[in-house]
């Protein structure tokens, strides 16, 4: 008789736990205007979730759909244009405080992408220049800025990983300003950076890595500052032909790994062969970890 009990219990448990998996609300948010502005200026934040940002052909400036499972708030969707400037905000607020310790077990211990409730797909469109303020809380972003005219982009996260790169090795369409990544707890993974064209780029992580891969160099003169708090930065730079200086500081917790084909100059700083000061697009690293390691290659 109880193991009856048990195994109705079971099933009924199971079925409910099947109906809250599998609940979904599907949205979408849309901005159509087309005319009346030269800048678009996007405001999206989410508090949890997989974020996937990428070329869209809708021919709209910003088209983004969303699968939100265990919805406590739905998200808020404005825009306006003013003194020829779209302004598009899109927010999804959490009411429910995460604590440290839940934010850490999602760190450690989800495999997989259901564990993060909701899924974003944010559709951004070639014809359109825009300046990107990006926020994440806990999970992941996928951005794929491949053949974007973007002008500044901020990357702000509380405990996501982000995974930034051209896969159509398709570079921005203009000289973007500053590029900027902080996360607080996490890693930040980036491939064909150069692609980016990015004049400054700030990338900064409390706790974790920083992983850079450059191909070659960007196509003005840029700086590249990447500090850890605790952790890593492993980078790939360009080929040695190319003029580019590497500037470590110095800590006392921090092992380096400095490859041969780079030439010191002083204490904590390297040189490619191609390396000339007055080079037009002489590419400046600046790595500053407190704990961990550098390792370059």
């Amino acid at each position: 008789m109880l193991n009856k009990v048990f195994l109705l219990l079971l099933v009924i448990y199971s079925q409910a736990l099947h109906v809250d998996l599998c609940a979904q609300i599907a949205k979408e948010f849309t901005v159509v205007e087309r005319e009346g502005y030269g800048l678009v200026a996007l405001d999206f934040s989410c508090y949890k979730g997989i974020t996937h940002v990428r070329r869209e052909h809708s021919g709209n400036p910003v088209h983004a759909s969303a699968e939100l499972g265990k919805v406590n708030i739905l998200p808020s969707f404005s825009h306006h244009i003013t003194d020829g400037v779209l302004f598009a905000y899109l927010d999804h607020k959490n009411v429910e405080s995460e604590s440290l310790g839940r934010s850490l077990s999602y760190r450690l211990f989800s495999n997989s992408d259901e564990n993060f409730d909701h899924h974003w797909k944010l559709g951004l469109d070639a014809n359109f220049l825009y300046d990107l303020n990006l926020n994440f809380g806990i999970g992941k972003a996928n951005l794929d800025f491949s053949h974007l005219p973007i002008s500044n982009c901020k990357i702000r996260t509380a405990s996501a990983d982000v995974v930034l790169g051209y896969l159509s090795k398709i570079p921005n369409t203009v000289n973007m300003d500053t590029l900027s990544v902080v996360i607080n707890m996490g890693s930040l993974y980036a491939d064909d950076l150069q692609f980016s064209n990015a004049h400054k780029t700030f990338l900064d992580v409390k706790y974790g890595t920083i992983n850079l891969s450059f191909s070659d160099l960007m196509a003005q003169p840029s700086i590249i500052s990447a500090t850890v708090g605790a952790g890593s930065v492993n980078i790939k730079l360009p080929e040695t032909k190319h003029p580019y200086i590497v500037k470590i500081k110095n800590h006392a917790m921090c092992k380096t790994s400095i490859p041969p084909f780079l030439k010191e100059m002083d204490d904590k700083s390297f040189v490619s062969k191609g390396y000339s000061p007055d080079a037009k697009n002489l590419m400046t690293f600046l790595i500053d970890v407190s704990v961990g390691s550098v390792s370059l290659k």
